[in-house]
C-alpha cells in the first residue's frame, strides 16, 4: 500500500526517494510516541461523547433565533458541554468572539480591576497580547490605560516556570497569575499539566483569592486533564484551533468559576446582560461536530509536529520539542537558520494545502506583531491552525512554527512537501 502512495508522491507532486526515505525512517522511529498519543485520544473521544450524552443533545439544539438570542437552548447546550468537557461550573462559547486573543482580553478586561496587577508567570505573553496588556502601544484602551499593573517573571533557562521568582513578585495588590500553556514565538516547550498543577497550587498557597488563569490555546486534548482539572479558575481558547475539530467557522470560548464567568460575559456584551443575549448565527451543529472530533483531529495534528521534528532532527536542525517529548500544544518550532529556508518551508506548506496551494507566501507586516510575519494557511477556514500551517516573525534565529493537519496524513503530507522545498533549494543541511 506504501508503494502505491510514494509512487503516486514522486508522480503527482515530484516528491523524491530521498525525502521518501527519511519520512519512512522518521515514523518507524516514532511509533511509540504514536501509540501513547492515541490512548490519549481514545480518552479524551469517549469523555466528550459521555458529555454529549449526558446532556441530552438534541436535533433542535440545532436550531437558532434571532434578534437579542434570548432562550436560544443550542447555545445553552453548547455551553453546557464546554463547562461538563471542561469541568467548570460556566462557559462562554460564542462566534462574536472573534479569536484567542479576543477571548483571553474578554477574561483579562472582565476580571481585573484599576489597581489590580497582573502577572504572566511564563515570560512575556503572546506577541498580539502586548497592546491588550499596554507592553507597547499608547493609547488604545489597554490594561495599562485603565490602571491595571504588569508584571512578568521569566521562566528558568530549562523552560521551567519560576515559582521562587513568582512568590517574590506577587504582592498585596496581586489579582491575577496567568500562563500561557503554548509556546507561542518562544523557544521553549509547552508547560505541562504537571507544572499548571504545581504552579496554582503555590499561588494558592501564598493567597487563595488570586484567580489562577491559563491561556489555553493549541493545548486543548493533549492529556487526559485539562488545566481546570487542576487549579485553573479560569481558562480561554479558540474555536479555530483545537476545539473547533476544523469545523467551527469562528469564535472562542471562556470556561471556569461561574462568578469570573459572569465579569466576563459582562464585558462581552454590556453588564446586566451578559451571557444571557447574542446569536449563534447558526453555527452551533458545526460547533458541536466540531468538538465531538477535535479529539482524533488534535492527534492527527500532534502525530504531524512529532514527524516533524523527527525528519528535521535526523537532518540537523534544532527542534522544540524534541520528537520524544512529551506535548502540551500541538506546535513544533524548527530552527531554520536563514530567512531563505524559512521562506522554503513555508511555499512547500503552502503547496501542500487544499486551498491556494499556487499561493507564494511572503513576509508582510501583521496587526499586533512587532516584526513581519510569514505563513502558510490554505485551509477552508482562514487563520485555523488546527489545519496545515505555519508562520515566523521574520527574525534571527528564523524560527518558523508548525502546526495542525485535519488528518495525519495531511500533516505528514506538510512536512513531506516542506522537506522538499528545502532540498530543491539546496538548504536541506542546517
Amino acid at each position: 500500500m506504501q508503494n502505491n502512495t510514494y509512487d503516486f508522491l514522486k508522480t503527482n507532486f515530484h516528491v523524491s526517494d530521498e525525502v521518501l526515505n527519511l519520512i519512512s525512517e522518521s515514523e518507524k522511529e516514532t511509533e511509540e510516541h504514536f501509540a501513547r498519543l492515541d490512548d490519549i485520544m481514545a480518552f479524551n473521544q469517549y469523555k466528550i461523547l459521555d458529555a454529549f450524552q449526558k446532556n441530552r443533545i438534541r436535533d433542535r439544539h440545532f436550531s437558532w433565533n434571532t434578534g437579542y438570542g434570548y432562550d436560544d437552548a443550542g447555545r445553552e447546550a453548547l455551553e453546557r458541554l464546554y463547562s461538563d468537557i471542561f469541568h467548570t461550573e460556566a462557559a462562554l462559547v460564542r462566534p462574536i468572539i472573534t479569536n484567542g486573543t479576543h477571548a483571553l482580553t474578554l477574561t483579562l478586561m472582565g476580571i481585573l480591576r484599576p489597581g489590580d496587577q497582573l502577572i504572566y508567570c511564563t515570560g512575556g505573553p503572546y506577541d498580539s497580547l502586548e497592546e491588550v496588556i499596554g507592553i507597547r502601544g499608547e493609547g488604545n484602551g489597554s490594561l495599562k490605560d485603565y490602571g491595571v499593573d504588569y508584571d512578568q517573571v521569566e521562566l528558568t533557562e530549562d523552560g521551567k516556570i519560576d515559582l521562587e521568582a513568582l512568590g517574590k513578585a506577587i504582592n498585596s495588590k496581586t489579582k491575577m497569575v496567568t500562563l500561557q500553556r503554548a509556546t507561542g514565538y518562544a523557544w521553549r516547550k509547552a508547560i505541562t499539566i504537571e507544572e499548571i498543577e504545581e504552579c496554582f497550587a503555590f499561588v494558592k498557597s501564598i493567597n487563595p483569592d488570586i484567580v489562577c488563569m491559563v491561556d489555553n490555546c493549541y493545548g486543548e486534548f493533549l492529556h487526559v486533564k485539562e488545566p481546570t482539572d487542576v487549579g485553573a479558575d479560569v481558562m480561554a481558547g479558540s474555536l479555530i484551533k483545537n476545539p473547533g475539530g476544523g469545523l467551527a467557522y469562528a469564535g472562542g470560548y471562556v470556561v471556569g468559576r461561574q462568578d469570573l464567568i459572569e465579569k466576563v460575559s459582562y464585558r462581552m456584551t454590556a453588564p446586566g446582560l451578559g451571557g444571557e443575549v447574542g446569536l449563534m448565527f447558526g453555527q452551533t451543529r458545526t460547533m458541536m461536530q466540531g468538538l465531538f472530533i477535535a479529539p482524533k483531529t488534535v492527534n492527527a495534528a500532534v502525530k504531524g509536529a512529532v514527524l516533524c521534528a523527527k525528519a528535521f532532527e535526523k537532518l540537523g536542525f534544532d527542534v522544540c520539542p524534541k520528537a520524544e517529548d512529551i506535548r502540551s500544544d500541538i506546535i513544533q518550532a524548527v530552527k531554520l537558520g536563514s530567512p531563505e529556508a524559512l521562506s522554503a518551508f513555508c511555499r512547500g506548506i503552502q503547496s501542500a494545502a487544499p486551498i491556494e496551494s499556487d499561493v507564494v507566501p511572503e513576509p508582510c507586516e501583521m496587526p499586533g506583531y512587532d516584526d513581519p510575519v510569514i505563513s502558510a494557511d490554505g485551509s477552508f477556514i482562514q487563520g485555523s491552525s488546527i489545519e496545515l500551517s505555519c508562520d515566523a516573525p521574520v527574525r534571527e534565529p528564523y524560527t518558523v512554527y508548525f502546526q495542525g493537519g485535519l488528518t495525519y496524513e495531511h500533516s505528514k503530507f506538510g512536512v513531506i512537501m516542506a522537506l522538499q522545498e528545502l532540498f530543491n533549494k539546496g538548504l536541506a543541511g542546517c
